[in-house]
């Protein structure tokens, strides 16, 4: 039990020096806790309000890079978003340059000029040092939408080049509720002016494809260790046979996908089945298929898949800043 506070009164002469307690009124003590307990509840319910407030203010999170079309608002079919990125990805094989597809459905609190510059310093689109990389990103409920430039493509893909396709080409279907068909065109006018950059020829060697570029594979490098692995080796001997038989497959792999790490890691696995074929008679029989069957050794794995498998990644291009955005 708290003693209350006490002061000392000077006292006439001749009277005692004791201190006498102070005496506060029960009026005005309980006026003063019902003061203080409605600033506390005050207090509480302010932060509670901004606890939740709070989100609504915060930046949208940059989505992470699962392909090169990214659709967070299901308006692409699959059909769609396959035929977009089957375009975009023999595109980047042919001519280097990586060009990327993104629908958010808001960008707010920020612009789509904030948000897509957020993008581009995620997701690195183009090659390292080239910064040949594009994006088009599209905030549907906002109705806007902006094609963000590498510094590499600035020089073509030019500010007011970038508004023309804007506002000529996509827009004009967006506001037909055509978006699928806004994007593709959009996008082959990015292709087209990009194709007469001069830029650096694609290198092969760090071309490590995707891993839809696995299936085809499969079947050459089974029936290449096996039956021609069986041959190179009577007529080599097992070492140098299997050597030869690897080096067989990578080049076939290489032919075939245009992918030096894929070849390599199929001219790999080619010598390592080769070497140890004759250790497991059952699948070395005369008929060169044994219990393997090309036929059914693609496993999982599809060609025609509608994605990107989770493969593709941006390759360290920069950006500025480059660019336009519009609305429809």
């Amino acid at each position: 039990m708290r003693v209350p506070p006490t002061t000392v009164i000077p006292r006439e002469s001749g009277e005692s020096s004791t201190p006498r307690p102070l005496r506060i009124s029960q009026a005005s003590l309980e006026y003063w806790i019902a003061r203080s307990s409605r600033a506390m509840t005050l207090s509480v319910w302010l932060v509670v309000a901004l606890f939740f407030a709070f989100p609504a203010f915060a930046d949208v999170a940059v989505p992470q890079l699962t392909g090169r079309v990214v659709d967070q608002t299901g308006t692409l079919a699959s059909g769609d978003i396959a035929a977009l990125t089957q375009k975009l990805r023999d595109f980047e094989t042919r001519k280097g340059s990586q060009i990327a597809v993104l629908i958010v459905p808001t960008t707010q609190p920020e612009t789509i000029e904030q948000f897509s510059i957020r993008v581009a310093e995620a997701w690195k689109i183009g090659r390292k040092k080239v910064d040949d990389g594009a994006i088009l990103v599209v905030a549907k409920n906002d109705h806007h939408l902006r094609i963000e430039v590498g510094y590499g493509l600035e020089g073509a893909l030019t500010d007011v080049t970038s508004r023309r396709i804007i506002d000529e080409v996509i827009t004009p279907k967006f506001r037909d509720g055509d978006f699928a068909g806004g994007i593709s065109a959009g996008v082959d006018r990015i292709i087209r002016i990009v194709d007469g950059e001069p830029l650096p020829v694609p290198s092969r060697s760090v071309n490590f494809g995707n891993l839809d570029d696995i299936g085809p594979l499969v079947p050459v490098t089974l029936f290449g260790s096996l039956v021609i692995g069986g041959f190179l080796r009577a007529l080599l001997g097992r070492l140098l046979g299997s050597v030869a038989t690897g080096g067989l497959i990578a080049v076939l792999a290489l032919l075939l996908i245009g992918s030096a790490g894929l070849a390599l890691f199929a001219g790999a696995i080619g010598f390592v089945l080769a070497f140890i074929a004759d250790l497991f008679p059952a699948s070395t029989g005369r008929s060169g298929g044994g219990s393997w069957s090309s036929g059914s050794s693609s496993g999982g794995w599809s060609s025609g898949s509608s994605s990107d498998s989770g493969s593709f990644s941006g390759g360290g291009g920069s950006f500025g800043g480059g660019g336009a955005s519009g609305s429809w």
